[in-house]
């Protein structure tokens, strides 16, 4: 099939006047999945390689050939910026065919909306939480908006498919075409996806199609990558020594102020004259970045050069930063935390920045693929930053862990192109009250079998038992969230109502308490725990002085001051996988030299591996630190990790004679016991060989709220699913049988 000539005219006329001299491998093999099967297609490519227009293309021709009577294609997507970008670029392409192109979100104005309610048509784009509020307040105009809808295109599908969200939009489809009665084909789009053929299988779920992946060769791509390592001090870790590896690079153009911290000098002085990104792993740390290098700007007499971008700002802050790094003329810097990993494009971006390592290996591809674009190689350096162990530091101390896990998230994908697999086995009792109260809100008054058929048909819950369900519903009716009626049916309560008419009912992402932060009349964004007036905080890369806290409107009313002070937006952990923990194992065993590490950061490699060789960390996984006192390294990733700790404690406690287990999750566990070695891995396994329910891991009255609305759900519902949805004990208790060869 010759892919241009099957293409709608528009189309055809579109690329002939953006001078395109031939279609990329992904459009060909996409156009011919879409054009000549009825299945679903899951289109997985790099990053910038075309995927958007591979969906698009072909789905237009078709809507153009036979124009549904109602919207004929959704584009979910996870960020509102990203549907903002793709807006505009849909706009001009569909205008000449007359195809219209809908937004629907929380920025979007209500006539739009309204227009759009009068006249369903053309192309949808949406975030999940829009949809659900759109299912759940307009649920009687369902068949008359999707009647005929013919597609569902889900972006950036990869971000979907490891939590909750992902599993609120396989709902929200399911229900959709339930109520609808229309049985669109879905397009998942996406640059970084581990286990392709299980990503195909959960995006088909309930859909009754199959799911066919296009072939596409992989492209050659070059990269230019670098990772230097700083102390947070001047002496260096290269310093008087001979390594063989590259000089950290000079500064281009200009360089920090003397007493700037080594780690931001470095990127202040490397990203001047140019666009560059550099991202952060958490909001705390991006505003901290951000106000430092503003600073540095200032004691250089130079005009500021860095924008700041993440959750907390408001709209205004972040698309302000959005339509600068658009410019092409412009040469500035934007601090980000993951808010523009996933694919707004932002023009041709020369540089980025990491510092400190990500915690996955799809988000290292995913910022490295913001640069790379319009005809140049990717580039990302990579700044991995730390406080010099002291002399006497304990083992644990002195390993690197940001770099080891920096260099394993590149030498995984390198060497394997291994990138995180779908998590789809948890047990999602979060997301089954949400999804519970949603319908029932949508609905109506429902018999409890009609709601249990609705919801537990939906491919999530997939493992969630009908005894479970009745457990949840009997709970829910004991709490007032659902009330039943005289005839036996069931509506939401007043509890239920309270929760289910708040407009942060259609997320089903964590979310903290949050106040909104003003200064005269411009919204700056919010924050967790405001302090009392007088009081500094730090948001958008400057510091504010708070003027007055309203509580009850939840609004802290404030004025900008010189200074720093640090920020603080509520916890933020990470998730790793095991298999980087192994990698990053090996690469503290191994002699490889790594040809993008700049001289300090292999002077600090070198000095690790040292210190495992001395201590014979790579030989076993328990070492002494003196006395009593001990140290674990199990090489697990964090929910086996928070598996093996429990087991310590619950297990093997009495017979170690435990005390003080302190971990570093998921690096290190550090110990007191009164048993020996070979006596320490004799009672693990044989603890391990006794049948234990993952229950028991469980501490006795204690509630893991994980998920959103766990509080919601009956105790022993959240203790299973923690039990049996987040604790990896299968992993551990693999971990322990492989340590067999250290006894006797």
């Amino acid at each position: 099939m010759n892919a241009f000539e099957r293409y709608a005219p528009f189309i055809q006329d579109y690329i002939y006047s953006s001078g395109w001299e031939k279609l990329r491998a992904v459009q060909v093999a996409a156009a011919d999945a879409i054009f000549n099967t009825e299945d679903n297609v899951l289109i997985s490519a790099s990053t910038a390689s075309g995927k958007t227009e591979a969906a698009f293309f072909p789905v237009l021709t078709l809507l153009q050939e036979e124009q549904p009577r109602s919207v004929g294609a959704i584009y979910i997507a996870p960020l509102k910026a990203l549907i903002n970008d793709q807006f505009t670029r849909l706009t001009d392409l569909c205008a000449p065919a007359g195809i219209k192109v809908w937004r629907w979100h929380g920025d979007v104005g209500q006539s739009q909306k309204t227009r759009l309610l009068r006249n369903p048509s053309g192309i949808l784009q949406i975030t999940p939480e829009s949809l659900e509020a759109l299912l759940l307040h307009k649920h009687a105009m369902i068949p008359r908006l999707f009647q005929d809808l013919k597609f569902i295109i889900i972006d950036e599908v990869h971000s979907l498919l490891r939590a909750d969200r992902g599993g609120q939009t396989l709902c929200l489809i399911e229900r959709l075409s339930d109520i609808s009665g229309a049985k669109p084909r879905r397009i998942g789009l996406s640059a970084t996806i581990g286990n392709i053929e299980q990503a195909a299988a959960y995006l088909g779920s309930g859909s009754g199609r199959n799911t066919v992946i296009p072939r596409i060769a992989p492209q050659k791509t070059t990269w230019h990558l670098s990772m230097e390592h700083f102390y947070a001090m001047d002496v260096q870790a290269a310093e008087g020594k001979n390594v063989d590896a590259p000089e950290p690079l000079a500064p281009e153009t200009d360089t920090a102020p003397d007493h700037a911290d080594p780690a931001y000098g470095y990127m202040f002085s490397h990203t001047k004259g140019k666009k560059c990104l550099i991202f952060v792993n958490s909001r705390e740390e991006c505003e901290a970045v951000t106000t430092s290098l503003r600073q540095y700007c200032e004691w250089n007499h130079e005009p500021d050069r860095f924008l700041i971008h993440h959750g907390n700002l408001s709209a205004a802050f972040r698309e302000t930063a959005e339509a600068v790094m658009k410019d092409e003329e412009q040469t500035l810097t934007t601090v980000t935390t993951a808010t523009l990993e996933l694919g707004i494009d932002i023009g041709k971006l020369e540089r980025a920045f990491q510092l400190d390592a990500p915690f996955t290996v799809s988000s290292f591809l995913q910022r490295m693929g913001r640069t790379g674009r319009r005809g140049l190689p990717p580039e990302m350096w990579f700044v991995i930053r730390e406080e010099e162990p002291e002399a006497r530091a304990m083992l644990p101390s002195t390993i690197p862990w940001k770099l080891l896990q920096g260099i394993a998230l590149i030498q995984l994908y390198a060497e394997s192109h291994w990138v995180e697999p779908p998590k789809l086995d948890k047990l999602p009792f979060s997301l089954l009250y949400h999804q519970t109260m949603s319908t029932l809100a949508a609905n109506g008054e429902m018999t409890p079998a009609q709601l249990a058929g609705r919801v537990l048909k939906l491919q999530p819950f997939h493992r969630i038992t009908q005894e479970d369900y009745r457990i949840l519903l009997r709970h829910l009716i004991h709490t007032d969230h659902i009330q039943r009626t005289e005839r036996g049916g069931l509506i939401a309560g007043l509890q239920g109502e309270r929760i289910i008419n708040n407009f942060k009912f259609y997320a089903v992402f964590q979310d903290s308490e949050e106040f909104t932060v003003r200064s005269d009349s411009q919204e700056i964004g919010t924050i967790v725990q405001p302090p009392p007036p007088g009081e500094k905080i730090a948001i958008a890369g400057h510091v504010w002085v708070v003027d007055e806290v309203d509580y009850d409107r939840h609004i802290v009313y404030a004025t900008m001051v010189k200074g720093k002070v640090p920020a603080y937006f509520g916890d933020c952990p990470g998730d790793i996988q095991t298999k980087i923990l192994e990698r990053m194992r090996d690469v503290l065993g191994e002699q490889t030299q790594y040809p993008y590490l700049m001289k300090n950061a292999a002077a600090r490699l070198e000095l690790a591996r040292n210190a495992a060789d001395h201590s014979k960390l790579m030989t076993e996984p328990l070492i002494c630190l003196g006395g009593e006192m001990w140290t674990l390294f199990p090489w697990l990733g964090s929910y086996a990790f928070l598996a093996m700790e429990r087991f310590l404690k619950v297990k093997c406690g009495k017979r170690l004679h435990l005390q003080g287990l302190s971990p570093s999750r998921p690096y290190f566990l550090t110990f007191k016991m009164k048993v020996s070695k070979q006596e320490f891995y004799q009672i693990l396994l044989e603890e391990a060989e006794q049948a234990f329910d993952p229950m028991d891991l469980v501490y006795p009255d204690e509630i893991p709220l994980f998920e959103k609305y766990d509080e919601y759900v009956p105790a022993e519902l959240v203790r299973k699913g923690f039990a049996y949805g987040i604790l990896a004990v299968d992993e551990m208790l693999a971990r322990i049988h492989n340590w067999t060869g250290y006894i006797g």
